[in-house]
Order: C-alpha cells, then structure tokens, then sequence
C-alpha cells in the first residue's frame, strides 16, 4: 500500500513557474514507477510525465515536452514536476500516481497505475 501527497499547486500567471512535489509514504518507493496526470473540468484525465523506478527513463506528453520534466529523489520518497512557461491551457488538477514496476519502461496509461493522490489545483490566468 502506497499514500500519495501532492503539493505545490497554486494560482500562477502565464509564462511562470511552479514545482510540484509528491510524497509517498512507505519505504518501498523505490520500486514504483511515478507518473502524474491531470484532469481540467470536463475533461478526461490525461498523461503528464512518467519516470521509472530508477530515474534512467522518462516519458512526457507532446504537449509539454520542453517546458515540463518530471524527477524524482527516491532518498526522500519524492517525485518532483518542474513546470515552466505554464499556459492558460494548462489549468488543470494534478495528480500523482504510482504504479508497481521495475521495469525500465514507462507507461502513459492512467490504467496501468495502482495508487493515486488526491490531487493539487494549478491555476494559470492569462
């Protein structure tokens, strides 16, 4: 069993920063593969980022490559979302999902994932 906590999330102007972070309780976080998601209203959820258990292999959406990278420090049980040049289209709320795997791949299916968190709010006005 896994617990996600994510945090970061806030009210931001186009062309700003914020880092989202997700913590996990437990001590086997090292075996999970991490992804994060969102979901703005009406919308389906949606595939971010994702990172392996090791840290060797990331995948991120078209829509974010070059402006969002997803890390992890699996020392503090924590996988981190570096989001710059945020967009309006970006509103959305984020979530943080684990998903048990060793594998050196990673998934982009919000299917494929076995724990989520709640979720934090990231507003970006234009």
């Amino acid at each position: 069993q896994v617990q996600l906590v994510e945090s970061g999330g806030g009210l931001v102007q186009a062309g700003d920063s914020l880092r989202l972070s997700c913590t996990a309780s437990g001590r086997a976080f090292s075996r999970y593969a991490m992804g994060w998601f969102r979901q703005a209203p009406g919308k389906e959820r949606e595939f971010v980022a994702a990172i392996n258990w090791s840290g060797s292999s990331t995948d991120h959406a078209d829509s974010v490559k070059g402006r969002i990278t997803i890390s992890r420090d699996n020392a503090k049980n924590t996988v981190y979302l570096q989001m710059n040049s945020l967009k309006p289209e970006d509103t959305a709320v984020y979530y943080c999902a684990a998903q048990n795997s060793l594998s050196r791949y990673v998934s982009n299916s919000r299917y494929d994932y076995d724990y989520w968190g709640q979720g934090t709010q990231v507003t970006v006005s234009s």
